[in-house]
């Protein structure tokens, strides 16, 4: 039994590294929404520096959670886009909305009152 707890552990907090990361969840949130060029993600993502979301972005991308696909357009035009993977994690973005609503969100509102 001990294995099986060692395993779920292990599984939640490999999760947890991914989505774990600031602005992460935001990203796989906004990329729900369909592909998106760099400039929508920094501009949906308030406060991000552009070094950060190259960051954020390159590490995502080295997970499978998005990919990056260029277009020989002249300006280039680059957008990302969610994998399969990455489509799997809505159900947990989806949650930790839900949650925020009606947790965090509506306690902010209370304390503001």
């Amino acid at each position: 039994m001990g294995q099986i707890h060692d395993s779920s552990c292990c599984s939640v907090a490999a999760c947890a590294e991914i989505l774990g990361a600031k602005w992460t969840a935001v990203l796989v949130h906004d990329l729900s929404e369909g592909p998106r060029r760099f400039s929508e993600l920094e501009h949906s993502c308030r406060g991000i520096s552009p070094r950060t979301l190259s960051e954020r972005l390159r590490t995502l991308e080295n997970e499978g959670i998005l990919v990056r696909r260029s277009y020989a357009e002249s300006p280039p035009r680059v957008e990302y886009e969610l994998t399969d993977k990455g489509e799997d994690l809505l159900p947990i973005i989806e949650d930790m909305r839900r949650f925020g609503h009606a947790w965090l969100v509506a306690d902010e509102r209370a304390l503001r009152l």
